[in-house]
């Protein structure tokens, strides 16, 4: 992530709609990838200093629930990030407000990355067939006046699903403990879930699934046996040795995911980092930037355990992963999909 400041000069962040030292009115732009002051023309009319002029995005408007910023002329009237959703959750609920926030906050992060990325991030609920979307929902766990018993998180056909349970930390840290994982996030979710879906986009039908198989396996082996033996039998004995967590060995499209959003970890606490003066600027190509991290997310680990909290980073990057984490690289930077 970027460092953002106010046009006064106040630093500010990723999430801020005001700015605490001059009061001004803050946004998104997506196109910039960057923090502006705007001010307020007419309704929701506002233009920056540039003169571009925008509007604030209909969730801003209705729940106060986004800071992104749509041009003024565009005829949606949701930002990028937001005209993303196909299913929001229902919002009676007292609890569901506040765990739409969390999911919203932490999509629009991985929004940013993707953009960042030069990936395209494209609305199916807009009419892209071969788009994005997501469904925030819940099942009788969070909710018992909704039909669905149990709501699992996943990706199918440029839909991603994610059960809104994942926003309460107790929830959350609960499962991460019962399925002895080493790490589980909301913005986790989404970044091991946008690998599934870029998966289809940019290695499924493209030369590189050939480069994809000869380093994570056959993503057309049986997923559902694969699925359940892992669960039934626990990853082998050697997973350490081959991958970067212990569910990416239960199948080469799982493995992919798990490196694609490791990928996504890696180059965003790297760019913060530099942005924010704690290290620097990796020179080089992407085996510097991981030789950097590896360094880097010891020192961060170290932080952590002095503050009396769990590791941010609890993974091993193996020579295998390495390589797998190599080739996730290349195919971004090859990648020739319009934005």
């Amino acid at each position: 992530m970027k460092r953002f400041n106010c046009a006064c000069g106040q630093p500010v962040f990723f999430d801020n709609s005001r700015c605490l030292r001059c009061g001004g009115h803050l946004g998104f732009d997506p196109e910039r990838l960057d923090i502006v002051r705007i001010n307020q023309a007419s309704g929701n009319h506002w233009s920056d200093a540039d003169a571009t002029e925008f509007k604030l995005c209909a969730n801003s408007v209705a729940h106060g629930n986004c800071n992104w910023l749509v041009l003024v002329y565009d005829t949606d009237d949701y930002c990028l990030s937001c005209r993303l959703n196909r299913t929001i959750p229902n919002l009676d609920h007292p609890e569901n407000p506040r765990r739409w926030r969390t999911l919203e906050s932490a999509k629009r992060r991985l929004v940013y990355s993707l953009l960042a990325l030069g990936l395209p991030v494209q609305s199916k609920v807009r009419g892209w067939p071969l788009g994005l979307a997501f469904d925030f929902v819940e099942d009788q766990r969070s909710n018992p006046d909704v039909a669905d018993a149990f709501v699992l998180t996943h990706h199918a056909d440029g839909v991603i699903t994610l059960n809104i349970h994942e926003a309460d930390d107790v929830v959350r840290v609960g499962v991460r403990e019962s399925m002895n994982e080493r790490y589980r996030t909301v913005l986790g979710h989404f970044r091991h879930e946008s690998g599934h879906y870029y998966f289809q986009q940019l290695v499924a039908f493209a030369p590189v699934v050939e480069d994809f198989r000869a380093l994570f396996g056959d993503e057309r082996n049986d997923y559902a046996a694969a699925l359940e033996r892992a669960y039934n039998e626990g990853p082998p004995p050697d997973w350490g040795d081959r991958y970067i967590s212990a569910y990416a060995a239960s199948h080469p499209s799982e493995d992919w995911a798990e490196t694609w959003a490791h990928y996504l970890h890696i180059t965003d606490c790297l760019e913060t980092a530099v942005a924010f003066g704690l290290h620097e600027p990796v020179a080089g190509d992407f085996a510097a930037a991981l030789t950097a991290w590896s360094a880097f997310s010891i020192s961060l680990n170290e932080i952590n355990r002095s503050l009396g909290l769990a590791d941010a980073y609890p993974f091993h990057i193996n020579e295998v992963t390495a390589d797998k984490l190599q080739l996730v690289h290349d195919i971004i930077v090859g990648s020739t999909l319009p934005r």
